[in-house]
């Protein structure tokens, strides 16, 4: 379809791993896609594969009625081809050039008050006022980050394709930066659940360079489709069990001796994994009287981490 993003592609890299993605997104309505996945995953390699910086062996990009890649016709479309906006993790900013410089180099073709106005406008939703005349050296990391973030966004790309934007932003610019990225189909590389949770339609989920599940963030985070996607989602606990029993939509699992009640779905196989999140967990004292919980465990409690 011509309001989608089709992507499958494959990058080697000599004595390391193989990215090998596939996934779709809709362009129209404007979506927030999700590359979600540890440090080291390939998140970032398809991001610039997407960006038309680094080249597959194999694959095709179509973004709406464009190919961007097809190595079997041999087109690869320039990065300045695309109408992108692309923001790099290490932000890539000039040294020599202020903050309002930066955010307006990627707008030559504009008059100079359409680029005045453009700047002002990312300046007030970065809440950048200020600091428009200094240089990147005189700005705080959070600052930096903010600039690149504007850069992107003043272009009015028709995609934007973004490496980690949101790490040094507080909560309610995070928010005003939610609404502006409605209006925009989005890329957005990070491995923090709440970001994913907080920008997402959809959510691609990557490790060691392969896309493991694409759903919803929250169908994801609550229902992962495996084992290895339900510890890159950072399910705490995630052992094998066994279905001995099943019926009205739950199902009896036997874990380690231990029988547990799950819900179940109609594809489960007998062999499964039960996912358990520390925030399902309530403890209380042996003996401290009926709960509505459905399974009961006894142990001890080790160790005690305050996390504020």
């Amino acid at each position: 379809m011509a309001s989608e993003m089709i992507v499958d592609i494959t990058k080697s890299f000599p004595g390391r791993m193989t990215i090998d993605a596939r996934f779709t997104q809709t362009l129209d309505p404007p979506t927030v896609l999700i590359l979600f996945g540890p440090s080291g995953a390939g998140k970032t390699t398809v991001l610039r594969c997407l960006a038309g910086l680094e080249w597959p062996e194999r694959g095709r990009i179509t973004c709406w009625e464009n190919t961007w890649l097809d190595t079997a016709a041999g087109v690869r479309l320039p990065p300045q081809q695309r109408a992108i906006g692309y923001m790099a993790q290490e932000y890539a900013l000039f040294p020599t050039h202020s903050v309002a410089g930066n955010i307006a180099y990627g707008l030559g073709a504009l008059t100079a008050d359409e680029r005045q106005r453009r700047v002002v406008k990312v300046l007030s939703l970065l809440q950048l006022q200020g600091v428009e005349n200094l240089r990147p050296a005189q700005l705080s990391g959070g600052q930096q980050q903010r600039v690149a973030l504007a850069r992107a966004i003043a272009r009015h790309p028709r995609l934007l394709l973004l490496d980690e934007p949101l790490s040094a932003l507080d909560v309610p610019t995070r928010s005003k930066l939610r609404g502006e990225l409605l209006a925009i189909p989005s890329v957005v590389v990070t491995h923090d659940w709440e970001e994913a949770l907080a920008l997402g339609d959809r959510m691609a989920v990557i490790h060691e360079g392969r896309v493991l599940q694409v759903g919803t963030p929250q169908d994801v985070f609550s229902r992962p489709l495996n084992a290895e996607v339900a510890r890159v989602v950072g399910v705490e606990t995630v052992v094998q069990g066994r279905i001995i029993e099943s019926s009205n939509g739950l199902a009896t699992v036997e874990v380690a001796g231990t029988k547990l009640v799950a819900l179940a779905t109609e594809e489960s196989e007998p062999e499964v994994f039960v996912c358990i999140r520390a925030e399902d967990v309530v403890l209380e004292a042996v003996g401290a009287g009926a709960t509505s919980a459905r399974n009961h465990l006894v142990g001890k409690v080790r160790d005690v981490i305050s996390l504020g």
